[in-house]
């Protein structure tokens, strides 16, 4: 079956970086787009940013320029290399394959001085 598995997550002050990294299984990874998805208390779940079988990202308007999604289809991997972190990133962070209604735990990322 579908399972997600994401890591990485942890207290960074503003303007720290943190890698979120997501392991996939239990379908054909290299096939789907993928995605990285945020909640913050109190707030739905947001798509964040999202990569392509063919590598071609999407990035929500409040993180371009400063995340960046990435995978590596050979180890059924995907990244999110979060950079100029600001406490209103903090929430919640799960992986998700788009065609797949399968969610992982989640990490928790807290931006905090």
């Amino acid at each position: 079956q579908v399972q997600l598995v994401e890591s990485g997550g942890g207290l960074v002050q503003p303007g720290g970086s943190l890698r979120l990294s997501c392991a996939a299984s239990g379908f054909i990874f290299s096939g789907n787009t993928m995605g990285w998805y945020r909640q913050a208390p109190g707030k739905q779940r947001e798509l964040v940013a999202s990569i392509a079988s063919g590598g071609e990202p999407y990035y929500e308007v409040s993180v371009k320029d400063r995340f960046t999604i990435s995978r590596d289809n050979a180890k059924n991997m995907v990244y999110l290399q979060m950079n100029s972190l600001k406490p209103e990133d903090t929430a919640v962070y799960y992986c998700k394959a788009i065609a797949y209604a399968h969610w992982g735990q989640g990490t928790q990322v807290t931006v905090s001085s």
